[in-house]
C-alpha cells in the first residue's frame, strides 16, 4: 500500500542548483527591489491553452500586459485567436524562440528537466526573470509539516524522461534545478501548488466532492469532518504569478491554502449549501479505508498518520507575506459547479475522480451491515 499511495500523490498533486538544496529563498531582484509594479510588460508563457495558462493569459491581458505563446497547438488551439502563439517543441523544436526578447516567461508546462533547461539556457540572455510552476510533490517526504527549506526528492538515475508516480516530484525537483542554475536564483520563480482547482479543472479532483454532493442521497465521506485539506484555486495561483513576475519577485513559493484553515466537514457544509441537495454523509474511518484499498479513489484526502500525515500541513506562509490571497473556499465550489454547468453532456456523463457509483453503493452496504 505504501508504493500505491506514494505513486497517488506523486501523479496527482498538480495539480518544479539553489531550488533543489533549498538554498534559493525569497528575494528582490537587485535594482528592482521596491516590490512594485512597473508598467506593461512582454510575456511569454511556455504552454498556455490547458488548464491553468488560460487563467494566467487571461490575467495578464486584463491587467494590461502583451502575451505570446509557445505550443504544439495542438491543445485547445482555438482559445486565444488574437494571441501570437509560436509553434514548436520542448523536446526537439525551440526554433521560433531564438532571436526573440521578452520582459519575462511563465514556463507551466515543464516535466522533464532537459526540456526546461533548454529552454531556460535558450532565453537566459533574452527575458528578465523565469517562473517556473513546479509542485509540492517536489518534496521527499509527507510525514513532517513542510516549508520551502524541507528536503526534496531524487533520482537515482537522472537521466530518465519518463512521468510516473514514482518520478514525477523528483523530475519537478531537477527541473527547479535545471531553470535555476540557467537563470540564476536572483531571476528565478519557483511555485511550488498543491491541488490545482477550480473552473477549467480537467481533473475532477477537488470537483468530485461538491459535484457527488449535489446528486444527494448516501454519500461516503472519508476520515472525520475535522480532516483537513489544502488547495490553491488556479485563479489565486495565475493572480500570484503575474503579481511575482510584475514584481520580479524572486524565490520558492509554496502556493496553497493556509494549513489546517479547512476541513471535510466545512467542504460538506459548502457543497450541501452551494447545491441545495439533500444527502445522508457516511464517514468511514481510515481503517476501512485501508482494508478496502479505496485510498486512490478519495482525491484531495489523505490519510493523518503514515507516509502522508503532513501532505495538507504545507506552509505557506511565505507566499502569503509576498502576496499570495487564497478567496473562500466556497467561492472557488460556486465557481466550479457553475462551470461545470455549461458542459456538454458527453463531458458531464462521468465525473473523472472519486468513487464509482457502484463501488460507493457497495462499501455504503458494508458499512452499514457492520
Amino acid at each position: 500500500m505504501k508504493r500505491n499511495r506514494r505513486s497517488f500523490i506523486k501523479a496527482s498533486v498538480l495539480g518544479g542548483a539553489a531550488a533543489a538544496s533549498g538554498a534559493l529563498t525569497a528575494s528582490a531582484v537587485a535594482g528592482d527591489t521596491d516590490g512594485k509594479r512597473h508598467g506593461p510588460l512582454n510575456l511569454l508563457i511556455l504552454g498556455g491553452t490547458g488548464f491553468i495558462g488560460p487563467h494566467m493569459v487571461r490575467e495578464a491581458l486584463r491587467r494590461g500586459h502583451s502575451v505570446t505563446l509557445f505550443n504544439r497547438g495542438r491543445t485547445n488551439s482555438e482559445l486565444f485567436p488574437d494571441l501570437e502563439t509560436i509553434k514548436g517543441d520542448r523536446g526537439s523544436d525551440l526554433e521560433g524562440l531564438k532571436d526573440r526578447r521578452w520582459d519575462a516567461v511563465i514556463d507551466n508546462s515543464g516535466y522533464v528537466p532537459r526540456h526546461v533547461q533548454n529552454s531556460a539556457e535558450l532565453l537566459a540572455g533574452a527575458v528578465g526573470h523565469y517562473l517556473f510552476i513546479s509542485t509540492i510533490s517536489v518534496y521527499a517526504s509527507f510525514e513532517q509539516p513542510l516549508d520551502e527549506n524541507s528536503p526534496l526528492g531524487t533520482l537515482e538515475d537522472e537521466t530518465v524522461e519518463e512521468v510516473t508516480g514514482e518520478t514525477y516530484g523528483p523530475l519537478k525537483a531537477l527541473c527547479e534545478k535545471r531553470a535555476a542554475s540557467a537563470m540564476g536564483s536572483d531571476r528565478l520563480t519557483v511555485l511550488r501548488p498543491t491541488y490545482i482547482c477550480g473552473p477549467g479543472d480537467h481533473t475532477d479532483r477537488f470537483s468530485y466532492w461538491p459535484l457527488r454532493a449535489s446528486k444527494g442521497g448516501s454519500m461516503l465521506w472519508p476520515g472525520t469532518p475535522q480532516h483537513t485539506t489544502q488547495i490553491i484555486d488556479v485563479r489565486d495561483l495565475a493572480n500570484f504569478t503575474i503579481d511575482c513576475v510584475e514584481r520580479k519577485t524572486a524565490g520558492i513559493y509554496n502556493t496553497v491554502t493556509p494549513k489546517d484553515s479547512y476541513n471535510f466537514g466545512q467542504l460538506l457544509e459548502d457543497s450541501l449549501v452551494l447545491t441545495g441537495a439533500e444527502l445522508d454523509p457516511v464517514w468511514m474511518n481510515e481503517a476501512f479505508i485501508e482494508e478496502h484499498e479505496i485510498f486512490g479513489s478519495l482525491p484531495v484526502w489523505h490519510p493523518n498518520s503514515g507516509d502522508y500525515a503532513s501532505i495538507s500541513k504545507v506552509s505557506g506562509s511565505r507566499a502569503r507575506a509576498a502576496g499570495l490571497h487564497n478567496r473562500p473556499v466556497r467561492e472557488t465550489i460556486r465557481d466550479l459547479l457553475r462551470w461545470w454547468e455549461t458542459l456538454p453532456e458527453e463531458r458531464t456523463a462521468t465525473i473523472r475522480a472519486g468513487l464509482a457509483p457502484e463501488r460507493e453503493a457497495e462499501l455504503i452496504e458494508m458499512l452499514k451491515a457492520s
